[in-house]
């Protein structure tokens, strides 16, 4: 003759408390390389939007930075920077159609949050942006 079991609502959490409890159960790694995204916008100082993005990609940071001043032909500097760690700086002009400029950087997922921080400033005129985005580790 043939006992069967029946494994009750309580039976079964008490079974995944133990386990989890004793580390059999490991979180598997993402099945895509792509993964969480973070962003943030803003207005410049006089007026300029922009836009700061960290996406996960393979095991580093994209880090994206977009300014829009609809204006064409302007020359920008701006700078990037990862807990303080300058990770990349240079000009950029903005283009058709929108007035805008975009640049972007691999950079190293460091332990713990990455404090993405950067910084564009137009010099004819003065006008400064300033952006902050956390990506968490």
């Amino acid at each position: 003759m043939r006992t069967r079991r029946t494994l009750t609502a309580t039976s079964a959490i008490a079974l995944v408390a133990a386990a989890l409890a004793s580390g059999a159960v490991t979180r598997a790694p993402a099945a895509s390389a792509k993964g969480l995204e973070v962003r943030t916008s803003g207005t410049c100082s006089a007026g300029a939007r922009w836009t700061l993005k960290a996406k996960q990609d393979d095991r580093r940071i994209q880090v994206e930075l977009e300014v829009d001043s609809n204006r064409v032909g302007q020359r920008w500097s701006a700078a990037l920077s990862d807990n303080t760690v300058p990770v990349w700086s240079g000009s950029a002009v903005t283009t058709a159609p929108s007035g805008s400029f975009t640049v972007r950087s691999l950079v190293t997922n460091r332990a713990g949050s990455d404090t993405i921080r950067a910084y564009a400033r137009y010099a004819a005129t003065g006008q400064e942006c300033r952006a902050t985005v956390v990506y968490p580790g």
